[in-house]
């Protein structure tokens, strides 16, 4: 049975003593990150959420500014007083229902602009995630999903 190791405050230390719980929990050349850190990072994008306002500049069925055939499937938007890698509010996609529980992430490369980012899906079920998915995919960026478990 592996312990936990106890951090010191130090950022080298504790990034160290991370490293090494990291390393042996390896299976097959699999890494799979320790439960408590899984849980911590859920939990901190429900407080991110939970402390900003919702903006919804793109809501279902619009057409983007800019290229009038992207119409986007779901609520698109983001969350007021964040900042993303591109400088705006963090992106999100919001489900029908209009719940704000993280659902899942979306990790997007963009190509064109040449930038990446996280995006946060608000609320969706599987089959809007899916969604998502492939809008984000044929219109010129590759995107991986992960869905958070519950």
């Amino acid at each position: 049975m592996t312990t936990s190791p106890q951090f010191l405050g130090d950022v080298k230390t504790d990034y160290a003593l991370i490293i090494r719980e990291i390393s042996h929990m390896s299976d097959k050349g699999t890494l799979t990150m320790p439960e408590r850190f899984n849980t911590q990072f859920w939990t901190m994008l429900d407080q991110l959420v939970d402390g900003s306002s919702i903006v919804i500049d793109r809501p279902k069925n619009s057409r983007h500014p800019d290229w009038e055939n992207m119409v986007y499937p779901l609520d698109y938007g983001y969350l007021a007083g964040t900042t993303s890698s591109d400088g705006a509010g963090i992106d999100l996609w919001q489900g029908e229902g209009g719940k704000t529980d993280v659902t899942a992430i979306i990790c997007a490369v963009d190509l064109l602009k040449k930038d990446s980012e996280i995006k946060l899906l608000l609320g969706c079920t599987e089959e809007e995630m899916v969604t998502i998915v492939d809008f984000l995919n044929t219109h010129g960026m590759g995107c991986y999903l992960v869905r958070r478990d519950r």
